[in-house]
């Protein structure tokens, strides 16, 4: 029966460039809707660019153009990059559209009308230069708990204490380097703490919508007590002004998840569908999002509740995966490792990428790493030296000796696919998302393939078929059979490699392959086409010609900015990076100046510790309470880290810790030290996690 299907992708922060984190999320996504269309559904990819919000406007102005400017060139960049990687969207809009301001006003409306927005009078920092309000992290100063400079507005690095940014002393803004002022302002906030929406998610957020690791979280933030949500910000701002409220704008994160909708509906005005089939509550279409974890709490928790009382459907399902790290480390610029998509493109087959990363994903939340020696290993032993080498060891003698032509097919080596097809774990494992056990699969029908070949020896029946009687019979067999063995491996693989698939069919004179019910051989009598190389192998010199691109990238850039901001950010890389600050006396001294000697930095006692128990602190808004192991004792730390972590998440991992930092009474108890973790305007904080090997007590020199 043929299903309905819409399916999202997080949307790309308008304000850098696409990176391999972020294609963990979009190659992922891109490969389960393919795998729907060629079983014959009816499934459309929507997404769009996340064009507004502070970052977008500030950066805008220091290029000295307009945010619809920098918004329509970032926009040309992404798609580059998502069609070099054969992201195949349905539709890529935009956010700052009229689709997304016309959702975005019907749902505020809706839940105004239901008493679920209320207009609160709060207290915040006001840039008198840049005259206007600043969101938390683009307030600097003082640490109100340990006085360390130069802190964000929400929580100290450097003693992990959490506060508010009116806390801070001797604060400055981050964009203009004045000292803000503090003044009230009316910001309108989402009731999610209303028992009808607490009462909704209790229901809605177990599986099938969410994954059971996700479940768990949530249930966890619900049972803790929800938060209204501030969906307002004031003048300037880049976004879109809230009806009959002057100089408030939706803050970007009301409007981005609202860009699924605009998105979509600018694809119904294109081809024709009814938008109102999919959105409606009662409808019977599916809707899944892909989107990573650290944005898990927008999609699940405020995304459906506002749906709800909004009179729309809420999602089918909303599928949250882990973050990308290379060489089991997070991506770095300064190794190389925070690699655009661009760079890679410059220098590397998109499809090796697509195949290495579905290798590795298995519809978890889960983090995946990007080893580039296991890599180079594993897309040249599965791809050249299993696949391509079928292709490569049969063609050349059907096209010599039979002109082309297919004879039978040996019904004994076709048995194991005949079985795979029938029994359809591939086909299970792709709609469950499990990318890696299909690939382990069909990698094992490859070796079956290869097998069959090894053993019939064809390039000796080829020298013998002049001497032998019955020979030429039998090579045209198993050629022909290594043909529809090659054909079978293709439609299995062409979610991941579409490209190559596209080759294979030209190859083998075959209209686009589909994920039909029966299987049958490659007709006898069949005409194939000249073989032609299909792929290389990696060369280890293109790889590390890209890192040092990378490496490159550290240049300053008349572009700056990064790909993040307030939006959606998926799959981030865990790098920390600062806002831009004109200077003043607190800002952080320019590169070459305030150079510490390497006995300053061996002052600090840096330690392996593995978190041997995390629970929440009772009265703490953001603090955990984590006993760390650190090889001869343990120790009692209180880490700003709530908003990020469940703490049963946190038990048996390894982190790092400063060992001799001075113990500090706090309200809650006294802390031993403090974890390292990196933020910035984009999210965070991320726990650092040391490499494999590391262990409890070890020394970081």
């Amino acid at each position: 029966m043929s299903r309905k299907i819409l399916v999202t992708s997080a949307l790309p922060y308008a304000n850098g460039s696409i990176h391999l984190g972020h294609l963990v999320e979009y190659i992922q996504t891109d490969i389960w809707v393919r795998f729907q269309k060629m079983r014959g559904h009816q499934c459309m990819y929507c997404c769009a660019d996340d064009t507004h919000g502070t970052p977008i406007m500030l950066r805008a102005e220091k290029e000295g153009i307009t945010p619809e400017a920098l918004i329509d060139r970032v926009w040309q960049e992404h798609k580059r990059d998502f069609d070099g990687f054969h992201v195949d969207f349905d539709n890529f809009h935009s956010t700052n559209s009229r689709e997304t301001r016309h959702y975005a006003d019907t749902i505020y409306t809706r839940l105004k009308e239901a008493d679920l927005i209320e207009v609160r009078s709060i207290e915040q920092f006001y840039d008198p230069v840049k005259e206007m309000f600043l969101p938390d992290r683009f307030i600097k100063g003082e640490c109100p708990k340990c006085h360390a400079k130069d802190q964000y507005g929400d929580n100290c690095e450097a003693c992990g204490a959490a506060y508010q940014p009116t806390d801070l002393i001797d604060p400055y803004s981050a964009v203009s380097g004045a000292t803000p002022v503090k003044r009230n302002s009316d910001h309108h906030f989402f009731k999610l703490s209303d028992p009808r929406c607490a009462g909704f998610l209790e229901g809605w957020i177990q599986p099938p919508h969410v994954q059971t690791e996700a479940a768990n979280k949530l249930n966890e933030w619900l049972h803790a007590g929800l938060s209204d949500w501030d969906i307002s910000r004031d003048a300037p701002y880049f976004g879109f002004e809230i009806p009959n409220a002057p100089g408030k704008y939706y803050y970007v994160w009301l409007d981005a998840p609202i860009g699924y909708m605009g998105s979509f509906q600018n694809y119904c005005d294109k081809n024709g569908l009814d938008f109102n089939e999919f959105w409606k509550p009662d409808s019977e279409t599916e809707l899944y999002h892909f989107i990573g974890k650290d944005i898990l709490y927008f999609h699940a928790l405020f995304w459906p509740a506002e749906l709800a009382h909004a009179g729309f459907r809420t999602p089918s399902g909303v599928f949250c995966h882990g973050f990308l790290t290379v060489n089991g480390a997070k991506m770095s610029k300064s190794r190389g490792t925070f690699i655009t998509a661009e760079s890679y493109l410059n220098h590397l087959n998109p499809e090796w990428l697509r195949y290495y990363y579905a290798a590795k994903l298995n519809g978890s939340m889960e983090d995946i790493d990007l080893n580039l020696e296991d890599f180079a290993a594993r897309v040249n032993s599965d791809l050249v030296g299993k696949y391509v080498n079928i292709a490569s060891r049969c063609a050349g003698f059907l096209s010599k000796r039979f002109g082309g032509k297919l004879g039978e097919t040996d019904a004994a080596a076709t048995a194991e696919f005949v079985r795979a097809h029938q029994e359809g774990e591939i086909a299970r494992s792709y709609e469950e998302r499990d990318f890696g056990r299909a690939l382990r699969e069909i990698m094992r029908l490859a070796d079956a393939a290869n097998q069959y070949i090894a053993e019939k020896k064809p390039w000796e029946m080829a020298k013998n078929v002049d001497k032998q009687e019955g020979r030429e019979a039998e090579l045209h067999i198993v050629c022909s059979t290594a043909m529809t063995l090659f054909r079978d491996l293709t439609l299995y693989l062409k979610p991941v490699l579409p490209k190559l698939a596209e080759q294979v069919e030209a190859f083998l004179n075959l209209p686009a392959l589909a994920w039909g019910e029966d299987w049958s051989a490659l007709p006898a009598g069949h005409v194939i086409n000249e073989y032609q190389h299909l792929m290389t192998r990696i060369d280890p010199k293109k790889t590390e010609a890209m890192v040092e691109e990378n490496k490159a990238s550290l240049l300053p850039s008349p572009a700056g900015g990064g790909a993040g901001g307030e939006g959606a950010t998926p799959a981030k890389a865990k790098t920390a990076a600062q806002p831009t600050a004109a200077p003043s006396p607190q800002t952080p001294p320019p590169a070459g100046e305030g150079l510490i000697s390497i006995d300053d930095f061996t002052k600090v006692d840096l330690r392996i510790a593995r978190i041997a128990n995390a629970e929440h602190v009772e009265g703490a808004e953001k603090l955990l309470k984590l006993t760390l192991d650190i090889g001869t004792e343990t120790r009692t730390v209180f880490a700003g880290i709530k908003a990020a972590y469940a703490p049963d998440a946190l038990v048996g991992k390894l982190t790092v810790m400063v060992a001799n930092l001075a113990p500090r009474k706090m309200k809650f108890g006294l802390s031993e030290g403090m974890v390292l973790a990196a933020s910035d305007e984009r999210g965070g904080p991320f726990l650092l996690s040391p490499d494999s090997g590391a262990q409890p007590g070890m020394r970081i020199k």
